[in-house]
């Protein structure tokens, strides 16, 4: 299949959290003029739009920071929050403001370049958090607005890991939202280091991948 074939076979006919789901081991890479950067989705959480009070569109709200959330699938949505860049993935039909906020990242290519880009980190803390993983890849706001699947950064498909065990938790970060603070709309590859918040005894091994066959 091409590209945009396997971006609809993974966008279209889901509901956004089947989406998250989906995306966890989906291998993101952006490419610079000085070099490739990437690595594996492992934490992905669900924005519901306009009955989600967590969500940036809730109510229906449309405001010039939002307006790539009511564009169509695979659209980039970027803001900034506390002086971070959060990177998150339009999943529903155009005007159907629903996205899917990407936690973090198993680094894979370009590890060196993306621990200089968080200052010198390693291991989990180059990438397990959304503000960190952005960081770590270096992306810049202008992919505000592009697409997925031809912009710099984008889905390289043929490079997908299987999760193991896929385990659906509560958000993170988002108190004080009645019913929708607790609904288990966060989605992770359980065992794998690069979790945000994950303790140590519950890495595992193979961080939570199945092997290739």
């Amino acid at each position: 299949m091409t590209n945009k074939e396997q971006l609809d076979e993974l966008l279209f006919n889901k509901t956004t959290p089947e989406v998250a789901r989906d995306l966890l081991g989906m291998y993101l890479e952006y490419v610079t003029p000085t070099g490739t950067v990437g690595g594996y989705i492992v934490d992905a959480e669900a924005y519901l739009g306009p009955e989600d009070e967590a969500a940036h569109s809730f109510g229906m709200r449309r405001t010039p920071r939002v307006a790539a959330m009511y564009e169509k699938p695979g659209t980039i949505y970027l803001y900034t929050m506390h002086t971070h860049r959060i990177l998150n993935i339009i999943t529903q039909p155009e005007g159907i403001p629903q996205g899917v906020m990407i936690r973090a990242i198993e680094p894979a290519t370009g590890v060196a370049q993306m621990s200089i880009n968080r200052g010198g980190k390693t291991g989990p803390d180059i990438s397990n958090g959304p503000g960190k993983l952005v960081a770590a890849l270096g992306l810049p706001q202008e992919l505000y607005g592009q697409s997925i699947l031809d912009s710099p950064l984008h889905f390289v498909f043929e490079k997908k890991k299987i999760p193991k065990k896929i385990m659906a938790l509560p958000r993170i970060g988002i108190p004080n939202k009645g019913e929708w603070t607790d609904k288990p709309l966060r989605f992770v590859v359980a065992g794998n280091p690069y979790l945000s918040l994950q303790r140590k005894n519950l890495v595992e091994e193979d961080w939570g991948w199945r092997k290739r066959k």
